[in-house]
């Protein structure tokens, strides 16, 4: 009889920094959360990220293309998408990865990457909103719940379809770094893993613009 698996999925992450959410995904993949695909590759816009040095710890290839070797964004974009197209990527997921993709990236790959917006999109996002600035919205606002989006992305800031979504709350006495751990902790580190098992088992359905999860 025919083996009828699936191919495994090639899962590249895109990182600038810490890294926090790969090793969620790395753990994830070891501990069997992630069905249907393996991180394949982990691509840094800096040299001294130390999400690199998570990846290398776990055995996963490494490529480090700096931003500042780069004259304008459309060229680093169009590195990208070589590196990409070369390490044969099924799905792409930013994890703290922080330039913007060039459009040329969005169309050779749509709805094939994916982000974890530390907040419950439409609030707090969008240009300008990342990092502890989403955090420092919230608590200014004086909002009773925050938490995580995983979408995909397009070629607007934090506007592509929503995957995924968990609320946290958000507590009388939070700084924005306490929110920012407890929303990490609680929120972006379970639905990430999860967002990216979904679409490794084509679970991922796109209707009019939205994203549906297969029964």
């Amino acid at each position: 009889m025919a083996n009828c698996e699936k191919p495994v999925k090639n899962i590249v992450v895109l990182v600038s920094g810490g890294g926090t959410n790969l090793q969620a995904l790395i753990e994830a993949e070891k501990s069997g959360e992630i069905y249907g695909g393996k991180i394949s590759c982990v691509i840094s816009s800096k040299e001294d990220a130390y999400a690199l040095v998570r990846a290398e710890k776990n055995n996963i290839k490494t490529r480090v293309i700096p931003r500042k070797n780069y004259d304008n964004s459309n060229e680093y974009s169009e590195a990208i998408l070589a590196a990409l197209l070369e390490e044969k990527a099924d799905l792409i997921v930013l994890a703290g990865f922080m330039t913007i993709l060039g459009e040329q990236i969005i169309k050779a790959f749509p709805y094939k990457i994916i982000n974890v917006h530390p907040a419950l999109i439409p609030s707090f996002c969008g240009q300008g909103f990342y990092g502890l600035k989403v955090h420092e919205a919230a608590l200014e606002y004086g909002v009773k719940v925050s938490g995580a989006t995983v979408h995909f992305v397009n070629e607007e800031a934090d506007a592509g379809a929503i995957i995924l979504q968990k609320p946290v709350e958000v507590k009388n006495d939070d700084t924005p770094e306490v929110l920012q751990k407890r929303i990490m902790e609680e929120a972006e580190w379970k639905i990430l893993p999860k967002a990216v098992s979904l679409f490794c088992q084509d679970k991922l359905n796109i209707k009019n613009g939205k994203a549906y999860i297969a029964e």
